[in-house]
């Protein structure tokens, strides 16, 4: 290069996925026939419905020109509907919904809205690694808080309490939480609010993974008395609704919140395509038994990663949320990683390391279960018939 890359460079890696996937997609080419059990993308189809209106909107003369920044009013009025109608929340379309390009987006916009260079953001560990980077490209400071199996992989108001120094000015949450699955509960959002006002810090719910195989009643931050005040709620598509490659996701809250939001978005794309638009709306349409049927493969498919964790003797939580299954790898493994990497290259598994995810996931492993039950069978089977613990 005849330039150096940015400073900000300097502490942001390329994404665990983007590289590990290509080391993937290599061995696939050579011919081997690798079990993907690593990433969380959806296999199943999202609803003939939204198919038929991104189809039949694509075909409609006038439709390919640029989109408004905040996407059609029936996009953003759908989305209401939906949180109205999924996790009792009331919103205004017009001013408290804005439409992304997918969730992740949203990450690193609300981080340039509200970051200066040397401010502080709380992130969870273990987490998405998205929290972390997007607070770094901004110029501000990630300051770890830690979850445990020990307490349910929740944010203990202690430490959170000895951390929130002066600078903190935003903090991450994700329940259902990505990678365990572990739930909050209303009384536990109640206590993150509280904090949250006391210390004048925005709390921000990143909320994807809540209608897949969910627990009990799917759960909004802003369902909180005195949330809008201090809260915003990420949401998306990609999971929910079998949509991960249409890059459909919003944010939600107070409209002062949302303009900043917005004054960094528009300056960085151009609107979401219109058959997108009108296929979403059709998806947020879905009825129950289509979100049960969904569920019901994921349940399958959940049985069956137990029974691969079993023959792998990792030990796990089985009620957990989400399209993932985290599990402890066993103490007799002394690098989980290069185990890993023994499963990929020996038994042509490819399961994901839970340090990639923070400190806290050093000794467990992530199972995802975008893969049909025959794969997860086979997978079984490997391991069933040729591993042993070498590492």
């Amino acid at each position: 290069m005849i330039i150096p890359k940015a400073n900000r460079l300097s502490h942001v890696k390329e994404y665990y996925f983007a590289r590990k996937l290509a080391e993937v997609r290599a061995l696939v080419a050579e011919g081997k026939p690798i079990i993907n059990l690593g990433i969380g993308d959806p296999d199943q189809a999202p609803s003939a419905e939204t198919l038929e209106a991104l189809v039949d909107t694509a075909k409609t003369p006038g439709t390919n020109g640029y989109q408004s920044y905040t996407g059609i009013p029936a996009l953003r009025q759908a989305m209401a509907s939906w949180y109205k109608s999924t996790y009792g929340v009331e919103l205004n379309p017009e001013k408290e919904v804005l439409p992304l390009m997918g969730s992740k987006e949203g990450i690193l916009h609300t981080s340039l809205a509200f970051l200066n260079p040397g401010d502080k953001v709380l992130v969870p560990n273990p987490g998405y690694p998205a929290y972390a980077t997007a607070t770094r490209l901004a110029g501000a400071e990630p300051i770890f808080y830690t979850l445990s199996e020990e307490n349910g992989w929740l944010p203990q108001q202690e430490e959170l309490e000895r951390l929130a120094t002066e600078g903190v000015k935003i903090m991450w949450i994700n329940y259902p939480h990505m990678p365990t699955g572990a739930q909050a509960t209303s009384e536990k959002l109640r206590e993150l609010v509280n904090f949250a006002r006391a210390n004048s810090i925005l709390l921000i719910n990143d909320n994807p993974y809540s209608l897949v195989l969910p627990g009990a009643q799917p759960l909004s931050i802003l369902s909180i008395e005195g949330a809008t005040d201090c809260c915003l709620e990420l949401n998306s598509l990609s999971k929910s609704h079998n949509m991960a490659g249409w890059r459909v996701g919003m944010v939600l809250g107070q409209q002062d919140y949302l303009a900043a939001i917005l004054a960094v978005k528009s300056n960085m794309d151009s609107g979401m395509y219109l058959p997108i638009q009108k296929a979403a709306i059709a998806a947020l349409q879905n009825n129950e038994a289509w979100h049960e049927e969904r569920n019901e493969v994921y349940a399958e498919r959940k049985q069956l990663a137990h029974q691969l964790l079993d023959a792998l003797h990792c030990k796990y939580q089985p009620n957990t949320v989400g399209m993932f299954v985290w599990a402890k790898v066993p103490e007799q493994v002394a690098d989980v990683e290069a185990y890993l990497d023994q499963l990929l290259y020996e038994q042509h598994l490819f399961l994901t390391p839970g340090k990639i995810f923070g400190s806290q996931g050093e000794r467990y492993l992530r199972i995802s279960l975008c893969a049909p039950a025959a794969q997860l069978t086979e997978a079984i089977n490997r391991i069933k018939k040729h591993h042993t613990l070498t590492v």
